[in-house]
């Protein structure tokens, strides 16, 4: 189990540079291949979340769909540190590609019902965010709107706990970070802090410590 525990880190320590190079090449607006150490850093990151969900999940056929989530949620929040950016491209691929490995437990593992909570989870904790930013538009930017879809996607299928824990979760953890920048600043805006990387930190969360 450990010996494929590891083999699951290391196929996306592998992944993860592969994947900032297409997005250098094919997203300029992302910005050019980051430095050797937020290289390093990045594929440590996807390496230590793939080897969590692959012990989380075992070898089963949804497996692929959260390396998938560890893969792309990490380029994704490492974007929007860098840039505050979620680039549509990327977070339609990674609600696209979750859909389409999900469909693979669902259509051979008879969890049909699973794919069913899942598009359920992610219209509710999309439109719950589109109403966040209706109310609150200079803390919710529609780039976390976008990203809620898939958030909720992948929340909805373990279960409607890791879908309610993990869409408050990402509120808290976005505000200790508040904190934390205020204190070091003086001062802070909603622009300063990334929500995103909040927001994926916490589905992470719910989907490796909640049952």
């Amino acid at each position: 189990m450990w010996l494929f525990v590891v083999g699951a880190g290391v196929l996306g320590g592998i992944l993860s540079p592969a994947a900032e190079v297409a997005i250098a090449r094919f997203l300029p607006r992302a910005g050019i291949r980051p430095s050797i150490p937020v290289q390093i850093t990045t594929a440590a990151i996807t390496f230590a979340a793939c080897a969590a969900f692959s012990l989380r999940l075992g070898i089963t056929l949804s497996l692929p769909a959260f390396l998938f989530l560890a893969v792309m949620g990490t380029q994704l929040g490492r974007i929007d540190v860098a840039r505050h950016l979620l680039p549509n491209p990327l977070v339609l691929t990674l609600l696209i590609g979750g859909l389409l490995l999900l469909m693979l437990p669902a259509l051979f593992d008879n969890q049909a019902g699973a794919l069913g909570r899942a598009l359920a989870g992610g219209l509710i904790l999309f439109f719950a965010y589109v109403i966040l930013a209706l109310i609150s538009p200079a803390g919710i930017g529609m780039g976390d709107v976008k990203l809620a879809a898939p958030i909720g996607l992948y929340l909805g299928y373990l279960g409607w706990t890791q879908l309610l824990y993990g869409g408050l979760l990402g509120f808290i953890i976005n505000g200790l970070v508040s904190i934390v920048v205020a204190a070091k600043n003086g001062r802070i805006s909603g622009a300063e802090v990334a929500h995103g990387p909040s927001m994926l930190l916490a589905a992470a969360a719910a989907s490796l410590l909640t049952l």
